[in-house]
């Protein structure tokens, strides 16, 4: 294998920097979904036991917790069946979950897991150099 010292050096950047930019754009991303579109994902699991507990609070906490309640909200949406069985989720809500909503919060997880998973390939190529 070759070291990444012998690397075109846009690759090099482009490699070992595009984390970093996905997880600012993921991060830019989250706070529209808080800001924008958090009161419709609040109605739509309105029945949910997550939504009915810290419903108040959603999206009055701060930036951090913003950005956690949206990743929590997306992981019920994504991965329901692990959500519906700790009861955090209903799943009538699930069902009638708006489409639009869903995409956005798929695309939300998706840019999470995209960027652990580079960061994760860029720290082992670095390791093993």
């Amino acid at each position: 294998m070759t070291s990444i010292d012998t690397w075109s050096p846009w690759v090099a950047i482009f490699v070992t920097g595009g984390p970093i930019i996905l997880g600012v754009v993921s991060t830019a991303y989250t706070l529209y979904l808080s800001h924008r579109h958090l009161d419709a994902m609040k109605e739509a699991l309105k029945n949910s036991r997550y939504i009915y507990l810290w419903g108040p609070s959603l999206g009055r906490r701060g930036v951090i917790w913003s950005l956690l309640e949206i990743a929590k909200i997306a992981g019920m949406v994504t991965w329901s069946k692990a959500y519906i069985r700790t009861g955090d989720v209903n799943p009538v809500d699930l069902e009638n979950f708006p489409l639009y909503l869903k995409r956005l919060l798929v695309i939300d997880a998706a840019m999470k897991i995209v960027g652990f998973t580079w960061i994760i390939v860029v720290g082992i190529l670095l390791k093993v150099k």
